[in-house]
């Protein structure tokens, strides 16, 4: 079977509410959808969020780069998922995005084709399920707070807070009120998305556990790594997970040996796909590092369905599951992922596992 065509497109999905970070607030979801069909009918999907703070990506930009490799790769044999990386790279230099919506389509699509779900593509299932964290961006006390408590009665048992909007102190402040209405066992993270001075950040980290926050996530700069390195030492027992600085397996090593973090953050739209997201993941756990996967701020069930997969099948996952279409108001899929008692699983159904709805995507074209 061979590709008969690919497809991308830009969408805008509506948030249930903004969501409010250190650079940024959003409102709605902007990605590019991929439509992936083979000579036999079968269709896959991919999504790739627009980062252009994170991996320089907008939506034009991915369609412009999808649209330059599509005469390239249409008329393909269907490759094997596991090296359809080896095949894109040579063709167009850095694009992660654009690359990682292509690379979750041909999954889905291989999945589909031969009745299995992702995740035994990517190795099976090392685990049932996976925790689900669950964003507080309201950047108030009372709603982050009244947000967790109700979310930890749901069953949700790790929770991000975003931080370095306002003060240091407001910061820590929210962080406390939140951890005082989850109690004890919750992890909660504090994400600066870079949004942090070096000296506020080492005063941050310098305060984080008895604030209650477990690990921090890109306080700084994600190219300062002797200032990352300052602030792991500082942060103690908390952890310091480095996200907008993993954008390769190298990165990986290089915070590692510098003693730049330890954990890392692991999106697709960083990598490239799933292929090269278990292979960080696996790099990671050899190295020992805290492992997180996660979208971006906000996707729709395609990409937040991949990453259920590829968490499923990773080696392990002890910073939890960022799955974003929770945030979403409206969704391309009739049945997106959803957290049951605070755990994300997967179905065996092939491919991602999720039902397409068409019409809802002409609704949110841009």
């Amino acid at each position: 079977m061979k590709i008969k065509s690919i497809v991308p497109v830009g969408i805008a999905a509506p948030l249930i509410e903004p969501i409010k970070m250190a650079k940024s607030q959003y409102t709605s979801a902007k990605s590019m959808l991929v439509r992936i069909e083979d000579t036999d009918g079968n269709i896959g999907w991919g999504e790739a969020s627009e980062a252009p703070m994170m991996n320089g990506e907008t939506v034009p930009g991915m369609i412009a780069a999808v649209s330059y490799l599509v005469p390239l790769l249409e008329g393909l044999e269907i490759p094997d998922p596991q090296i359809f990386m080896d095949i894109v790279t040579p063709m167009i230099v850095g694009n992660h995005g654009a690359i990682a919506a292509l690379d979750i389509a041909i999954y889905d699509l291989v999945g589909k084709r031969d009745h299995l779900p992702v995740y035994k593509l990517l190795g099976g299932k090392k685990r049932d399920h996976v925790s689900a964290l669950w964003m507080l961006a309201a950047n108030e006390i009372e709603k982050d707070t009244l947000t967790a408590g109700r979310k930890s009665q749901e069953g949700f048992s790790a929770f991000k807070i975003k931080a370095g909007i306002n003060t240091i102190s407001d910061d820590l402040d929210r962080c406390r009120a939140v951890r005082e209405a989850i109690g004890t066992f919750p992890r909660i993270s504090a994400d600066a998305n870079m949004g942090l001075t070096f000296e506020d950040a080492v005063e941050f980290a310098q305060a984080a556990q008895s604030a209650g926050i477990d690990f921090i996530e890109q306080p700084i700069d994600s190219n300062d790594l002797s200032g990352m390195a300052h602030i792991t030492a500082a942060a103690g027992p908390a952890g310091v997970c480095a996200d907008e600085g993993i954008q390769s397996l190298s990165d990986i090593t290089r915070h590692f040996e510098k003693k730049a973090a330890t954990g890392v953050g692991l999106k697709a739209i960083k990598l490239g796909g799933l292929t090269r997201m278990l292979e960080a993941a696996n790099s990671a756990n050899d190295l020992k590092l805290h492992v997180n996967i996660a979208g971006k701020v906000a996707e729709t069930a395609v990409a937040s369905a991949a990453i259920i997969h590829l968490a499923i099948a990773a080696p392990q996952v002890d910073w939890d599951v960022s799955v974003t279409c929770q945030y979403v108001a409206k969704d391309v899929a009739e049945n997106p992922p959803t957290a049951v008692d605070g755990k994300l699983c997967v179905q065996d159904a092939p491919g991602l596992g999720i039902r397409i709805d068409e019409q809802a995507i002409e609704g949110m074209i841009i």
